[in-house]
């Protein structure tokens, strides 16, 4: 089957967010006063993203008897997608898809304020053709009905299409759900019993996966 769309994730995907979020840290450190292991517990607590700032920033100051209101703080954290960037290879790979005729997605959990300004930062707004936001559309991966969702909107049945992401819940388990095939690259959790269908490298491994067109033929 030829394969017309890929779906991608964003953050730990297309997003490094593991640089955009040490970057943000470290200016957050200074401007706080904030003591020495205060970046690397707030990384451990965060879990790349899947546990609330909510709770970990109030955690953060227990643990550290800091004096700050944790308010405060935590109103600073919206600030650190302004420091977003690419996944090593992103934009190539995006623009490489395209001129083969492939129809690109990103679906994310997220605020949509956010998600939209660290897809824009990191230079991926005009080499997508969809953007599937949760908190935009009410359904939040792995819920089967966000990933049906991405496909219709893209006009591609699940066996044309791929997805890639980094987390094995919601880009490897959720997509095979509902017929897609799932592409792990491992930037964050481990498998835990989840079988992909590919492994990435890095990005550029996306033209391994069967089914692309070939390049310059479009099928």
């Amino acid at each position: 089957m030829s394969i017309k769309a890929i779906l991608f994730d964003l953050d730990g995907t297309l997003h490094d967010r593991a640089v955009t979020l040490r970057a943000w840290l470290a200016g957050h450190v200074r401007q706080f006063g904030l003591p020495d292991g205060y970046a690397a517990r707030f990384l451990e607590l965060e879990d790349h993203g899947y546990r609330p700032k909510a709770e970990v920033i109030p955690q953060l100051v227990q643990e550290f008897a800091l004096p700050h209101d944790p308010r405060t703080l935590l109103d600073t954290y919206a600030e650190h997608v302004q420091h977003a960037v690419p996944m090593a290879h992103a934009r190539s790979v995006l623009r490489e898809l395209r001129a083969r005729g492939v129809r690109v997605g990103i679906v994310t959990n997220g605020w949509e304020n956010l998600q939209r300004i660290c897809v824009d930062r990191c230079g991926l707004t005009g080499l997508i053709d969809d953007l599937v936001i949760s908190r935009v559309v009410g359904l939040s991966k792995p819920d089967p009905a966000i990933y049906r969702l991405a496909l219709d909107r893209l006009g591609v049945r699940a066996d044309q299409a791929w997805f890639v992401g980094d987390s094995p819940r919601n880009d490897i388990a959720g997509p095979q759900a509902v017929g897609l095939r799932a592409a792990w690259l491992p930037t964050t959790h481990p498998l835990r019993g989840e079988v992909p269908d590919a492994t990435l490298r890095d990005l550029r491994d996306v033209f391994s996966l069967p089914g692309l067109p070939v390049p310059g033929t479009g099928r």
